[in-house]
């Protein structure tokens, strides 16, 4: 993905209580940034995908959404075996980057589906 092909803003379903953590200590930060070595995320386009696969039926979780230009630590957008690029962030989340938070709830059935508060925007995926 070129630089220039990079969305306005990107997503991350987070814990609700790892997100309350995070406003209490002043950064947020995931397991997977001591396993792997960064935070995931999600372009709009690959959102439901990332839902639907890890968090199908969790009713405890928060959508953030992130603008990239105001992260502090470096994303890097990186192929996964299918080839897709996914935005990875090598550091904490800075929380003056989270530009809303949004309640993220799974349908009756479990799936998830894009937030209806939620403006679609082509131009941003």
């Amino acid at each position: 993905m070129s630089v220039a092909a990079h969305p306005k803003r990107i997503f991350h379903i987070a814990l609700a209580n790892e997100w309350s953590l995070a406003l209490e200590n002043g950064a947020y930060r995931t397991s997977s940034l001591d396993t792997e070595g960064f935070i995931h995320f999600s372009t709009g386009q690959q959102l439901l995908r990332t839902a639907n696969k890890f968090y199908r039926g969790n009713r405890n979780v928060v959508l953030l959404l992130i603008d990239p230009k105001r992260l502090a630590a470096k994303l890097r957008y990186e192929p996964i075996e299918d080839g897709q690029e996914f935005p990875h962030l090598y550091g904490d989340l800075n929380l003056d980057a989270v530009t809303e938070v949004l309640p993220f709830d799974p349908e009756s059935d479990g799936s998830f589906v894009w937030p209806a508060a939620l403006a679609k925007n082509e131009d941003e995926f």
